[in-house]
């Protein structure tokens, strides 16, 4: 079944590729206002103290997926497991793992990375932020203040459409 919990924290993981599992398996309504996901720093690998909140942007297609969770949703969350809490963090997996997949939800990142340097000409700190990495030294970082949002917000529709996310 295409509807379900774990089919749609898997698509909004593929579309969202920058966050990992965590993020998304605990994600919560009030985390999206408009287009933009928020997630706290502290849910974020790597950027705890260094470079605050992590804003995603959303494609028509996660919007989709997200309005398809929605009626799923239970104490706040939009992937909760069956009993209590939230999906498991190898829920993913094992669903990929039962459709003969040899891939897991974490190739998606390298997947999406790949294909902005094979077939974009996005640059590299875009690129880069999508996947929520940290680039640059301190110094640099100090002086950046943008996060590329709009750029990535192109870019993360882009890879939708070629993702083929209907």
């Amino acid at each position: 079944n295409e509807g379900t919990i774990t089919h749609l924290a898997l698509r909004l993981l593929i579309l969202t590729v920058g966050t990992r599992s965590k993020p998304l398996r605990f994600l919560r309504e009030d985390q999206i206002e408009g287009d933009v996901w928020t997630v706290a720093a502290e849910e974020m690998k790597g950027r705890r103290d260094a470079t605050g909140d992590f804003r995603v942007p959303l494609s028509r297609q996660a919007l989709k997926v997200i309005e398809q969770a929605k009626p799923y949703a239970r104490d706040g969350y939009l992937f909760p497991s069956v009993r209590k809490g939230v999906i498991s963090d190898a829920t993913m997996a094992r669903l990929m793992e039962r459709r003969g997949m040899v891939a897991r939800p974490h190739g998606f990142r390298s997947s999406f990375r790949t294909w902005c340097a094979e077939t974009t000409d996005t640059p590299h700190e875009v690129a880069e932020a999508c996947l929520a990495h940290v680039t640059g030294g301190k110094v640099e970082r100090s002086y950046r203040r943008t996060d590329y949002l709009d750029q990535r917000r192109e870019l993360m529709q882009r890879w939708a459409d070629f993702a083929g996310a209907k």
